[in-house]
């Protein structure tokens, strides 16, 4: 993504000062800014980014910024935001708690019971047992004061609650009346996780704790905490203290274990009964005293009935209902169409029992409901689950005997008959639904009825009464708010609550978070009519109410208390409805009014001084009772996996399992009927190293759930994500694999050997040729002056050059033509001769500099040829066929005999003109006759419009560059007579692969001579001028074959251009491309790496994901991730091309002038002569990521030299990227050579082969209406429509996570080779840009709807089904609103997220079953996603929705502002285990104007961008300038001037 390029300050993320420093930069300084302006001002780039890093790094250090990064205030920011966007933890927070009242007198008498003695208060709802708490842990932490100032061992108090929203509710209570340190803990602070240090931390820091049972049990299971470092233990709901609950486990495994009595902590519970079940109240209250190990109090004190207003209870009597249920209209109209399909005998039995409760229309709503299409998908994966896992154990199918394979054909028969009729039920209901909408008089029952009159009188008018009507059941709950939505009053405001347990197929969720946003609607009045289930009797806080009615009778007496405690406001009524003549009602009403008053006698008259007999006994038939479960030890640590401890062990394993967010991941247990018996599966999240795991059948429900865990906990210990102690250090290996790419250096820390020149010269030189192999260069735009073309001879034929440009001194460029021979030309000794004279002529004459001849020590020979048409640019070599042209021998010969020629007064003057003069005593002195000036002589002075010389005056000492002692000797000698001739000065330009720069343009170049002086070369001026552009050639000539040479060591042919390009870096942030700025660009280097190692980087993604994919096609998606990442991350490149020595071939220096000449010379005379310049060895300083994008590069070479877009593909075309691969990475996990690899590697999952079912066959047959491929394997395609959510033992099928990162990567490719060839001048930054509205989510859902594949999702996710319908209505609105348009995705709401996962699983799924063909992937693309993509200015703002991009943009196009910088830096952490923090901020101008800290790099950037987007979008040109002081645009205005002046314009 274009956000992961921006730069990160000590992150070593891009490049920084990655070139040498160039003595321009001066020039560039004055240009921007002067010292007068900005005292010490950075001169250059490179500075200046210097010291941006460092105003940043004191700003994090200074007290603004410390203030800045402090958090703000909780209380604060949950106080402002929304409820709708808060967690449940935040939500709760938000709620706060009331301070506690003063005591009363029972309460004052249960406290002092309470000093004394472990005891149980049994008092009702609403009557303060928790104040007690409150005061009996006050008095505990002052007798802990005074033990500890005695020196004893510090001790600390636990108040344990039954669920995490109690946690929140008592932790509220206890911080506001306690003035000592305390704090809360549970599952989802990730204690789980904490070592043994910060736990004593905790202990230390605080006085009482508020936590669940599970995590103080774990807590002492692990050793964190023994018993006797805990000074009181109060239970919250005590009457769950049995069988395997953790207050029973707390006591059983630890509190037990202690021997003496005297260092066990004090024992407090609070229950409103201490019975929670039909059970003899004297024996039930034993149990608990028994297992608690305490006495129950309670108290007559009058005082409690002041404090609890009980309510008026009142009989609401209503008609007998029917004797049994009927079957409605709708119901009979289904089995009479379907013969009663017995897969929906439960949602019919249910339908007609509904009838009789709640009414007809009810039950129809319940029937729509139940056999809705939302539905449909639940249904036929129940039938499927049925098929493929049926009654049995989930163990590994035999092979089929050929007589069981038609029993196994005729099963399939029968299930496809069986979702055919779902599917046709579920049609039939849809269109039956409107004939029995309608709502009349007799469409609800009695008990219906009766509760419409009484409430109708209850919100006859608007008040801030509060009711709630218990209910027996989940439907009866939504029902009665379906019911009453239509027929309450105006001033009802209906809601409903329920549990969140896992729902029935025939019902939605209700999650946590919707019970917590229900109750607080309730609190503020926006549902003043809660239909409730027992879920509001006890836990949560529910309001106080004016009306509770009991719709449903009570099961138990606890039910009835608690249910009764809700009605706790002035004057309130408690509303039993009881049928009339319904004995069972009656009796249950004095049945319950009875077990409330023997259990209130019973505690009553409980003597003060009563002695717990028998206990002992009874507690260790409690104990007895215990069975011996599978129990799993660790060799060397003696750790314990049990199924008590398993699902925690699990719990804890997934919470520890990294994420981008601060979501808290849980396992998803599915439990499923096995005949009388029950067997579960537990899914773990999409990223954990094991998917799922299916337990044993068991014989309860909650047994199975544990032995699922169980089997999860011993794969991860396998696997080794479990360490010894059992607990997870998965942690720890995820994010060494996410931050693989800043795992790197990027910063230039390291020299590098640059090679600067090909291998090839020194291989072959040495001897004397005896053929050579021409190479002509012609210049067909022609250059400065008049040209002839140069044949460059070699020993070995030279590969076919591209066509590059060089600059004339008008700035317009000129290509490069060449034209290689693959025939070699015969050369006697003689001939090599002449061509050997002539060469180094040129490098005497043209260049300054004459070498000891040697002919075998030359790496090439240069020579003039006849006779031949102008060279075209070409990229293929002449064939051996062609013969070469001829050599100019009449000219070598000339050369050869004629080291130069001297002036004389025998010289004809006007042979003067034409000729290629030379100052001997100044080689930057050159010049090409062109006239005489008879009317002038030696002694007049030179006229002024010359080119400037040290000595001007006469012409005579104009024509002279002796030093003065010579000139002084040489005075007097000259001859006088000699002619006066014109000529043009030759500009020696530094590198003419560059446009000139505006001082090189700027030179005069006339010259007025006398020949005497100077040297007449035997080269003729056409020759000398080819000559001239001779260094930029053979540089690049050179570049390009050490380019060639690297290239063949990695096995990559491919064009010379290509191999250049792929190893040029031309600027410091090369690769870089978020950066808007070139910093340190070197002109004249041609196409840079950049596009090559953006598409390198995209195949490199593809092979690495279908090679981790076919190797370990069962693992999942953070596996493949891990390998992935393995291969293809930033340090594994490095280290493979370290190995390999590519840092010697990477070209990041421009031309030299002091590093073209040919090597191995003896150089005698001219510059340089006293060092041997050409031998000298060359360093560069790179980063290690440049050397890692180099690798990059290699491979989009091999890609793109083969990839042929506007063909059929054929696995040939990618084969060369296939091997660049392997040699790159080179890991075992990629050894692929040919595209055929892959499909040999890919052994086919049993499921992929397994029988079809006829679901599985119409499922494809769907699909291909929507893309014209036929599935061979349709199970697979199945596997690309299953929703994580979905258990594999419903179809033994995986889902679509691993399909869905395989055709990630290949959508990709297929994507940004399109844009790349498309566009092939585009930057890299434009690309990923544009790159992301192809294959964003938004785009994708959009596509996935488009085809039609969302129906085919298979899920179990109620919310998700609702969220794709209508983000689907959504989308067929806004296209045919669009007409033609094709961005009206755009405009859209996001789309869930499995709609874009559907279309890269299928992708994924089609690539494998056409056997890898990637041709199918490129039809997709062509039929589903290049038509929205053929104006891709559309989508130009499309990258401007992410934060980084748009700052980008506003700065640069908006504000014309150059000098800002995002930047970001890890903070130190003082615990090595937790993630560090990252604060990232925007300079602009070196001030800081956004900032935000957090444990993500790229989520703090993305939040500053945004950040400063928002500040500075309001301002205006003349307001950002004034605001910081930013001058660029009339900086580069006054250089644009300056420049102008230069040029003389």
């Amino acid at each position: 993504m274009a956000d992961e390029q921006d730069e990160i300050v000590g992150l070593d993320q891009t490049d920084q000062a990655e070139q040498i420093d160039h003595t321009d930069n001066a020039d560039r300084r004055e240009l921007d800014e002067s010292d007068d302006e900005v005292p010490h001002a950075p001169a250059t780039m490179t500075e200046r980014r210097r010291a941006q890093k460092a105003l940043f790094e004191s700003w994090l250090v200074s007290d603004a910024a410390q203030v800045a990064l402090k958090p703000k205030n909780k209380q604060q920011r949950l106080n402002d935001a929304d409820d709708e966007e808060l967690s449940i933890h935040n939500l709760m927070s938000k709620q706060g708690a009331e301070i506690i009242k003063n005591p009363r007198q029972y309460q004052l008498e249960l406290f002092e019971r309470a000093k004394q003695e472990n005891c149980i208060a049994v008092l009702d709802t609403g009557s303060g047992k928790t104040l007690i708490a409150v005061m009996l842990l006050k008095w505990i932490i002052d007798q802990e004061l005074e033990d500890r100032a005695k020196g004893c061992q510090p001790k600390i108090s636990f108040f344990l609650v039954a669920s995490v929203t109690l946690v929140y509710q008592q932790f509220a209570v206890l911080e506001k009346n306690i003035d000592h340190k305390v704090s809360r803990v549970c599952g989802a602070d990730g204690v789980d996780n904490w070592n043994k240090a910060k736990w004593a931390k905790l202990f230390a820091e605080n006085k009482v704790i508020v936590a669940t049972a599970d995590v103080l049990h774990q807590c002492l299971a692990h050793s964190f905490i023994t018993m006797e470092q805990i000074n009181l233990l109060i239970f919250d709901e005590a009457h769950h203290a049995k069988k395997n609950h953790a207050y029973a486990r707390i006591i059983k495994d630890f509190y037990l274990e202690l021997a003496e009595e005297k260092g066990r902590p004090r024992v407090f519970g609070m229950t409103a009964s201490p019975v929670d079940a039909k059970a003899d109240v004297e024996q039930a209250a034993n149990e608990l005293e028994t297992l608690l190990h305490c006495r129950i109090a309670t108290t007559s004190d009058m005082s409690l009935s002041d404090a609890i207003k009980k309510p008026v209870e009142q009989v609401l009597k209503y008609p007998a209902l029917l004797q049994k249920g009927f079957e409605t209209p709708l119901l009979k109209s289904i089995k009479a169409r379907f013969n009663s399909p017995p897969m929906f005998d439960a949602v019919f039995e249910k339908s007609v029992e509904i009838s009789r409760h709640l009414g007809r229309w009810c039950a129809d709503v319940y029937l729509v409901m139940a056999l809705s299409e939302r539905r449909q998908k639940r249904y036929e994966m129940e039938a499927d689950r049925g098929y493929h896992y049926g009654s049995a154990a989930p163990t590994p199918a035999p092979p089929l005997s050929e007589e069981k394979r038609s029993d196994s054909a005729t099963a399939i028969s029968q299930l496809d008959k069986k979702q055919e009729l779902i599917r046709s039920v579920i049609d039939f209901v849809v269109r039956e639904q409107p004939k029995h909408a309608v709502m009349t008089g007799g469409d609800l029952s009695s008990k219906v009825r009766e509760l419409q009159r009484f409430l109708g009188y209850q919100f006859e008018r608007e008040s801030s009464h509060r009711c709630i009507v218990f209910v027996q059941t989940r439907h009866a709950a939504r029902l009665l708010n379906a019911v009453f939505k239509q027929i309450g009053s105006k001033h009802m405001r209906c809601g409903f609550l329920i549990g969140s347990g896992s729902p029935d197929i025939d019902e939605d969720s209700f999650t946590n978070r919707t019970q917590v946003m229900t109750l607080i609607k309730f609190r503020k009045g926006d549902i003043n009519c809660l239909f409730a289930t027992s879920v509001a009797e006890e836990g949560l806080d529910v309001p106080d109410c004016n009306l509770v009615i009991r719709f449903d009778m009570y099961s138990t007496m606890i039910q009835y208390v608690q249910s009764r405690g809700r009605a706790r406001q002035q004057s309130s009524k408690f509303i039993h409805m009881v049928e009339k003549g319904n004995s069972i009602h009656t009796e249950l009403l004095n049945q319950v009014r009875y077990q409330e008053r023997a259990m209130r006698r019973f505690c009553e008259r409980l003597p003060e001084d009563r002695k717990l007999e028998g206990n002992e006994d009874h507690l260790d038939c409690l104990m007895a009772k215990e069975k011996v479960l599978r129990v799993y030890t660790e060799p060397s640590t003696g750790a314990k996996l049990t199924y008590g401890n398993a699902l925690v062990y699990l719990a804890n394993f997934v919470s520890a399992i990294p994420t981008e967010s601060n979501e808290n991941l849980h396992p998803t247990y599915i439990v499923s009927n096995q005949g009388s018996k029950f067997i579960a599966e537990v899914l773990l999240p999409g990223n954990a190293p094991v998917r799922s795991a299916i337990g044993k059948v068991c014989t309860k429900r909650t047994l199975a759930k544990r032995s699922a865990a169980f089997e999860a906990c011993i794969e991860l210990r396998r696997k080794k994500y479990m360490d010894e102690h059992l607990r997870p250090t998965y942690q720890k290996r995820i994010p060494a694999m996410r931050n693989a790419l800043l795992a790197i250096n990027s910063d230039k820390t390291n020299q590098y050997t640059m090679r600067t020149k090909p291998s090839i010269w020194e291989q072959t030189r040495g001897t004397l040729p005896m053929e050579l192999y021409m190479c002509i260069v012609d210049f067909p735009d022609g250059l400065d002056h008049a040209h002839r073309p140069l044949v460059l001879l070699t020993r070995t034929p030279m590969p076919q050059f591209p066509s590059f440009p060089v600059y004339r001194n008008d700035g317009q460029g000129s290509g490069v033509c060449s034209k290689s021979f693959a025939k070699p030309v015969q050369v006697t000794v003689e001939a090599l001769e002449k061509i050997t004279a002539f060469t180094f002529r040129i490098f005497k004459d043209v260049f300054s500099k004459s070498y000891e001849q040697k002919a075998e020590q030359l790496s090439y020979w240069l020579a003039p040829a006849v006779g031949m048409e102008p060279v075209v640019a070409t990229d293929q070599q002449v064939p051996s066929s062609d013969t070469p042209p001829d050599l100019d021998w009449a000219l070598l010969n000339e050369v050869q005999t004629n080291e130069s020629y001297k002036w004389s007064s025998a010289m004809v003057p006007e042979s003067l003109v034409g000729k290629f003069i030379v100052d001997r005593w100044d080689g930057a002195r050159k010049f090409y006759a062109t006239s005489l000036h008879p009317e002038l002589k030696p002694l007049d002075n030179v006229p002024d419009d010359v080119a400037r010389h040290k000595w001007m005056g006469t012409i005579l000492n104009y024509s002279n560059s002796l030093f003065k002692q010579a000139r002084a000797r040489r005075e007097g000698t000259w001859d006088l007579a000699q002619p006066v001739i014109e000529a043009t000065k030759v500009i020696f330009r530094r590198n003419m692969l560059a446009p000139a720069g505006p001082k090189e343009v700027a030179l005069r170049t006339k010259a007025i001579l006398c020949p005497e002086p100077l040297r007449i070369s035997a080269l003729p001026p056409t020759i000398a001028e080819s000559c001239f552009v001779w260094p930029a050639i053979i540089h690049r000539f050179e570049s390009y074959l050490i380019a060639l040479e690297a290239c063949d060591l990695v096995g990559v042919q491919c064009s010379p251009q290509m191999a250049l390009a792929a190893f040029t870096k031309d600027s410091d942030n090369s690769g870089d491309h978020q950066t808007g700025e070139r910093i340190n660009f070197q002109s004249g280097m041609g196409d840079n790496y950049e596009r090559l190692e953006f598409i390198g980087d995209t195949f490199l993604k593809t092979a690495t994901t279908i090679s981790v994919y076919i190797q370990r096609p069962k693992d999942n998606e953070e596996e493949f991730h891990n390998r992935r990442m393995g291969m293809l991350c930033n340090q594994n490149l490095y280290n493979v091309a370290v190995e390999l020595k590519l840092y010697e071939y990477i070209r990041s220096i421009a031309f030299s002038r002091r590093l073209w000449y040919p090597e191995g010379l003896n150089l005698l005379e001219g510059k340089g002569v006293n060092k041997d310049e050409s031998t000298a060895i060359v360093k560069h300083a790179l980063g290690e990521k440049t050397i890692a994008d180099v690798c990059e590069a290699l491979i989009g070479a091999a890609y793109l030299t083969h990839d042929k877009p506007e063909e059929q593909w054929e696995p040939s075309q990618h084969e060369p990227a296939v091997r660049a691969v392997t040699t790159l990475v080179k890991s075992s996990n990629h050894a692929m050579m040919k595209w055929s690899d892959y499909s040999a590697a890919y052994a086919l999952p049993a499921y992929q082969t397994g029988e079809v079912s006829a679901s599985q066959y119409d499922l494809a047959q769907k699909v291909e209406l929507g893309h014209p491929y036929h599935f061979k394997y349709p199970k697979l395609l199945r596997s690309a429509f299953i929703h994580p959510s979905q258990p594999l033992m419903y179809e033994k099928v995986p889902n679509y996570q691993r399909l869905e990162f395989l055709g990630d990567a290949l959508l990709d490719q297929a994507s940004i080779t399109y844009l790349f060839n498309r566009y092939p001048t585009a930057d890299p930054q434009w690309l990923t840009e544009h790159k992301m509205a192809m294959v964003s989510n938004k785009f994708l859902g959009a596509v996935c709807v488009n085809i039609g594949f969302y129906k085919h999702l298979r899920h179990s996710h109620s919310v998700l089904q609702h969220q794709i319908t209508a983000y689907a209505t959504e989308l067929e609105e806004a296209r045919l609103a669009a007409g033609d348009g094709k961005d009206y995705w755009m405009n859209l709401s996001d789309p869930p997220k499995c709609l874009p996962d559907i279309v890269e699983a299928f992708i994924g799924a089609m690539f494998i079953d056409s056997n890898f063909d990637y041709g199918e992937v490129q039809r997709f693309f062509e039929l589903h996603v290049k038509g929205y993509f053929e104006d891709m200015s559309l989508y130009d703002g499309f990258a401007n929705n992410h934060p980084c991009t748009a700052l980008h943009k506003k700065l640069q196009e908006s504000f014309a502002c150059q000098d800002y910088r995002l930047m970001a830096k890890e903070l130190p952490s003082l615990d090595p285990t937790e993630r560090k923090d990252i604060v990232a901020a925007v300079m602009i101008h070196n001030d800081i104007i956004a900032y935000s800290k957090g444990k993500s790099a790229r989520y703090a950037r993305l939040r500053a961008a945004q950040q400063a987007v928002q500040a500075i979008e309001v301002l205006n040109l003349s307001e950002f300038r004034m605001r910081f002081g930013c001058n660029c645009a009339l900086n580069e205005e006054k250089a644009e001037e300056a420049l102008a002046a230069d040029c003389g314009v």
